[in-house]
């Protein structure tokens, strides 16, 4: 049995025929002994890379997509007609998805003292647009001047103000100072006055300093009304988070 020589450090492979086991030398086709031929591996044959498959998934159509096209314009101005519109219809619509909010400030009839005024705090929302105070105010008349037959002196009237709350912190010391409304002296009036967007703090005031001996019974309806895309869950969560915080 031939063996490796010592000096090669390679292995030598040794054929052997399929048919009668005879030695053969490397690159043999036939057996030197019987003559059977050698049984040669097929080489391996590359497979082409076939290209990729296309898509069977249907392509839309032209007309779908005109009619895609033709519903996102209606949709869209749908949308900036109940934004924009001062419609009855849109103005409901607005109501309807939250975005527009009316807020009481005042419902209840009150009393101002001689020589002082009575004021309520009101708060602008975050992110409020649009914002507006709205509003009626009359002085009610007792049974000493209904026999005056609806004769009107400064003993009638009162003043109202609206106010920002650094203006209301001037005016409150005697100064004068900008006002968002001024009603001057008069015993009744209707206020719609606009308000800065954004948060803010706002001060309703009735004023009866300018008389010194006569108290005043009044009665009122005011509500701030605003627009904002925040809902009013948010805004309350956000302010219970903020007052849990000591925010």
């Amino acid at each position: 049995m031939p063996t490796n020589s010592s000096a090669s450090s390679t292995a030598k492979v040794i054929l052997g025929c399929a048919k009668c086991g005879a030695n053969m030398p490397d690159g043999a086709q036939i057996c030197p002994k019987c003559g059977h031929p050698v049984t040669l591996l097929p080489k391996e044959i590359p497979v082409a890379k076939l290209p990729p498959t296309p898509s069977l998934a249907p392509r839309p159509k032209p007309h779908r997509r005109v009619f895609l096209w033709a519903f996102l314009i209606v949709i869209l101005a749908t949308i900036i007609w109940a934004i924009a519109s001062d419609d009855p219809y849109a103005q409901g619509l607005q109501e309807f998805v939250g975005w527009k909010h009316d807020q009481t400030i005042l419902q209840n009839p009150f009393s101002v003292a001689a020589h002082s005024f009575r004021y309520y705090k009101f708060a602008l929302p975050e992110g409020s647009t649009n914002v507006a105070i709205m509003g009626q105010f009359a002085v009610s008349a007792d049974a000493a001047q209904a026999r005056k037959n609806a004769t009107k002196d400064a003993d009638d009237n009162i003043e109202v103000y609206v106010l920002s709350e650094p203006s209301f912190a001037v005016w409150q010391n005697g100064y004068a100072t900008s006002s968002v409304y001024e009603s001057g002296q008069t015993s009744q009036g209707t206020v719609q006055a606009e308000l800065p967007a954004g948060a803010g703090i706002y001060y309703l005031v009735f004023s009866n300093k300018f008389v010194a001996k006569k108290g005043k019974n009044v009665n009122a309806t005011f509500l701030l009304r605003y627009k904002s895309w925040l809902p009013e869950w948010f805004r309350h969560l956000k302010s219970s988070l903020w007052n849990w915080l000591g925010l």
